[in-house]
């Protein structure tokens, strides 16, 4: 078993980093600095926390140890089925692969948006 710690930034835990929060920073800090942390931020997600505060994806897209989640032909097909771009696919890319068996857990700081959801969160409410 891995002690690889996999997580997927939602759009508010990506504007939270922007805004200086204190968990957020710490999680991109261990990503550059740690082994086995990885940060993922699906590009739907992206796009909404641009329009929330433009600059914020220039700026998670700019940090080396940030894996860009791209809209590839599966993800789409997923999208497809729901009613949000950024949460399907924050949902979508926190799902268990092949390189991550047991799949990533979803740090947000609005975690009501995600109740009834198949998910496991990572709350970064201050």
């Amino acid at each position: 078993m891995s002690d690889a710690l996999h997580v997927v930034l939602d759009d508010t835990a990506m504007l939270s980093a922007g805004h200086g929060n204190r968990l957020a920073s710490e999680l991109i800090h261990l990503a550059h600095t740690e082994p086995g942390h990885f940060l993922y931020a699906p590009a739907c997600a992206l796009v909404e926390a641009d329009r929330a505060r433009p600059g914020t994806a220039e700026h998670i897209a700019a940090l080396p140890a940030v894996t860009i989640v791209e809209l590839d032909l599966a993800a789409a097909l997923a999208l497809a089925r729901d009613t949000g771009w950024a949460p399907a696919h924050v949902r979508y890319a926190a799902e268990p692969t092949p390189e991550r068996p047991a799949g990533a857990v979803i740090a947000t700081v609005a975690p009501d948006r995600w109740v009834g959801q198949p998910v496991r969160l990572l709350d970064l409410s201050p």
